[in-house]
């Protein structure tokens, strides 16, 4: 079974609705793995269905190598981020990750992606799965 992991730290706020939005387009046909940068992020994207889930910069690193699809906000390739959640190490795991990312971008830090819109999260989450998931399965 192919497997989409979500990264979100703090809150798991963002995990959580890209999880719904997941479990709502593809059902039961992919594995869907919560990664938090806390357990709280974690606790937050497992109540949203997500298939299994783990906590910390081990679980990350160790499962972000074998991920098809990694989905997260643009932080998590970004040492660092989430008000430092995202370790160097994390970051550097998920940019060499062998699977492909889908980065949202959403981001708290001093950073901004030129040339971007404004789009809702609901927006933006809708257009990640039809644009770049509707034949992932």
């Amino acid at each position: 079974m192919k497997q989409i992991c979500v990264i979100d730290g703090q809150g798991g706020g963002i995990g959580s609705a890209i999880i719904k939005a997941l479990k709502e387009f593809f059902q039961e046909t992919v594995e869907i793995i919560a990664l938090g940068t806390n357990a709280i992020a974690t606790a937050q994207m497992l109540k949203a269905k997500a298939n299994r889930g783990a906590s910390g910069e081990n679980a990350i690193i160790k499962t972000a190598k074998e991920a098809d699809i990694i989905i997260g906000p643009i932080g998590i390739i970004m040492a660092q981020a989430m008000m430092g959640e995202v370790t160097p190490s994390m970051a550097k795991a998920v940019a060499e990750s062998r699977g492909k990312k889908l980065l949202l971008p959403l981001s708290q830090d001093n950073i901004e992606i030129v040339g971007l819109s404004t789009i809702p999260l609901p927006h933006l989450i809708k257009s990640l799965i039809q644009r770049n998931l509707k034949d992932f399965a």
